[in-house]
């Protein structure tokens, strides 16, 4: 009964977590958030089909940690170099295969690359086998590979059963 009602049980303790420190803590607010923490995943539900287990919940956080200390650097490394001579960015687009086959990692990968300044994913292969990231600046293509796999799709695959 509790797993239907409750189909992810994380996302409602964050959601609800989430709205009282925005809102503020008193018991409308937690009556409130209660309710969306309950009817925010359920109305979702049809939009996760095939979430794959979390297998290590330590890992998730430790991940997305690294993910802001990443976009806090990345950020400073940015500003550099747009505010130095524009002659000295070598933009590239660079193709990373993928390991990783599920369609919710995927999405989260591709979107830690996006979320991180200097890097967007453009796009992902038919077959699900490659990424194409495009990048502000790039001196070893081999280098972003090894840092987009090494650093989060292998902790992707930690994280998740995939």
């Amino acid at each position: 009964m509790i797993r239907k009602l409750y189909p992810f049980p994380t996302l409602s303790v964050f959601l609800l977590l989430m709205w009282l420190l925005l809102s503020g803590f008193s018991a409308g607010h937690l009556v409130l958030g209660v309710v969306l923490a309950t009817v925010l995943p359920l109305g979702t539900l049809p939009f996760w089909p095939n979430v794959p287990r979390l297998r290590n919940f330590h890992k998730l956080v430790l991940f997305v940690l690294m993910v802001h200390w990443d976009i806090i650097v990345a950020n400073l490394s940015v500003a550099r170099r747009i505010l130095g001579s524009p002659k000295n960015l070598r933009p590239a687009f660079v193709e990373v295969p993928l390991d990783i086959k599920d369609d919710f990692a995927i999405t989260l990968l591709t979107s830690t690359v996006s979320l991180t300044p200097g890097t967007v994913s453009a796009d992902i292969s038919a077959d699900a086998s490659r990424m194409l990231v495009h990048a502000l600046h790039v001196e070893d293509e081999a280098v972003l590979v090894e840092q987009i796999k090494q650093r989060y799709e292998r902790r992707l695959k930690e994280i998740f059963e995939c």
